[in-house]
């Protein structure tokens, strides 16, 4: 089984007043474990003082792991759209 590289975008919920990208960006670092291997987290300007987050994960090329790692970074609160920006096999 390969391993496959995944960059994601996370916009912070648009809908919540004061939402943290710091904060978002430390809740998925905490994520790292055993299956997802989380490289690195950047919080990068966006517009007008917004801020999203861009997250390097490496993890198998096992089915439905992408979907449960999106779930995840969903469940984390502030978090609204996810986008991946990137995916390639290792």
């Amino acid at each position: 089984m390969g391993m496959v590289a995944m960059t994601y975008k996370i916009n912070p919920d648009a809908e919540v007043e004061d939402v943290n990208a710091e904060a978002i960006a430390a809740s998925v670092q905490a994520l790292s474990d055993d299956i997802y291997n989380v490289q690195s987290v950047e919080v990068k300007p966006l517009a007008f003082g917004l801020k999203f987050v861009q997250v390097h994960v490496v993890m198998d090329d096992g089915e439905g792991l992408a979907d449960a790692l999106e779930s995840k970074i969903s469940a984390i609160s502030g978090v609204g759209e996810i986008e991946v920006l990137s995916m390639g096999l290792l």
